[in-house]
């Protein structure tokens, strides 16, 4: 069965009635701190709380006529509350009530993503140790380079998600904010003890200087940060895609019991995982894009950035939360396979041991150049006639002069490569083991 990979809980964040319920949030808690410096009477703050409502229905119906879901929340409110209503909103313009909202949103997924992280991180951490000294070829530019360990590419993705999990808690960090300052920031309406109070009570820091609305580019940042986890999930992403090609096929996604590939061939195995993250990820590169267009406003405020971010800070926040939770169980049930891993590495006649060779002529006296062609040389005919590149070496006269066969079996040791796989260890996890 394939799973659900969007948790819940992220999807009711951005439903409207959870929207709503933050901006009445707002007000009530702009409506106690009024009512705290003496300005809103003791009665008429028990009535609010304990009528205010709103009714989405009803907002929906109102917004027709008014064209401005602000008031038509209020207007809703309003008609719950009853005469005590005109409290509501003292002093306030709408962005101090949507824009403190959002914050409160934007930090409750930034929360969820954060546990995301964690539950990935766990997942690569696991698999980091078990394929630690599992040998397969390091390649660049796609083509065989020399070898590593396949619990080495774990270790990189943990060490990219681990700053992931710090940007994460920037991102958090820099929209923890609010701001009930006014129509243009300046407090004409209302003081700044209320804003201190509100913010207070919600667990928010007061913008230190506002317009209209709390800058866009807290929000950019946030989304920006939002976007490299979104390219961090996909470059593993890419990476399973390669390594599960025929040509390669060293690991693969889980394939599971009932599932098909293609509605014409019935052998098809495919990455659609990754290939989904891929995609995905280029939504959220797009919706960082967006963020960053709506830093710049006319003057104090205009509303160019309102249609913008209805759409892209939701979408990204479910889409990270979805791609995380759907590579953590791609990478977690991995289908690894070391010994196709020995056989690739078999394919490039044991050409990867160049360096070492080139290092051991010149540490013999040659010239960088000189050991370079000789090797070079050898390398070519390895490749071009499929031949044992160590062979073609030992048979080699100019090499005979300078090394044994004795040396040139330890240059082709394996396990040199691995010398420093503990080390590269202890400096990611350090002494942590799962």
């Amino acid at each position: 069965m394939i799973p659900r990979y969007t948790r819940p809980e992220m999807g009711r964040i951005w439903t409207v009635e959870n929207k709503y319920k933050k901006w009445l949030d707002v007000e009530l808690a702009a409506c106690e701190a009024w009512s705290e410096i003496g300005e809103i009477p003791k009665t008429a703050l028990k009535a609010i709380r304990e009528k205010a409502r709103f009714d989405i229905v009803r907002i929906d119906e109102i917004e027709k006529t008014v064209k401005h879901d602000v008031i038509a929340f209020l207007t809703s409110v309003a008609e719950s509350v009853g005469p005590e209503s005109r409290y509501i909103h003292k002093g306030l313009t709408s962005s101090d009530i949507v824009d403190t909202a959002l914050s409160l949103l934007m930090r409750e997924a930034a929360e969820m993503i954060g546990t995301d992280l964690r539950e990935l991180t766990d997942v690569l951490k696991r698999q980091a140790f078990h394929y630690k000294d599992t040998p397969c070829m390091g390649r660049s530019h796609g083509v065989h380079a020399e070898p590593m360990t396949f619990g080495l590419k774990f270790a990189l993705w943990y060490e990219d998600m681990k700053r992931n999990a710090r940007r994460m808690k920037e991102a958090k960090d820099v929209i923890s904010v609010g701001k009930l300052s006014g129509a243009v920031g300046t407090f004409s309406n209302i003081p700044p003890a209320v804003e201190e109070k509100v913010c207070k009570k919600l667990g928010l820091r007061p913008e230190p200087v506002a317009t209209q609305v709390i800058q866009r580019d807290r929000h950019a940042e946030y989304l920006t940060n939002l976007a490299l986890v979104a390219a961090s999930a996909e470059k593993i992403a890419v990476e399973v895609r390669h390594l599960q090609r025929t040509e390669v096929l060293e690991a693969e996604e889980p394939f599971d019991a009932g599932q098909k590939g293609s509605s014409a061939m019935p052998h098809k195995r495919n990455p659609v995982g990754c290939e989904n993250i891929s995609g995905l990820a280029r939504v959220v590169r797009a919706n960082a894009m967006a963020a960053l267009e709506d830093i710049a406003l006319w003057h104090e405020r205009d509303i160019s950035h309102s249609s913008v971010e209805r759409l892209i800070v939701a979408d990204s926040c479910i889409l990270v939360d979805y791609m995380l939770a759907r590579l953590k169980d791609i990478l977690a049930g991995l289908l690894v396979y070391p010994e196709r891993m020995k056989e690739n590495m078999a394919k490039s006649h044991g050409l990867y041991n160049s360096q070492r060779v080139l290092l051991a002529l010149t540490g013999k006296g040659l010239t960088r150049e000189e050991a370079y062609a000789i090797v070079q040389r050898n390398a070519m005919k390895s490749w071009k006639e499929g031949k044992d590149f160590r062979k073609l070496l030992m048979g080699d006269k100019e090499v005979k002069k300078f090394l044994t066969p004795g040396m040139i079996a330890r240059i082709f040791d394996l396990k040199h490569y691995f010398g420093n796989v503990d080390y590269i260890f202890t400096r990611v996890f350090g002494k942590d083991r799962p």
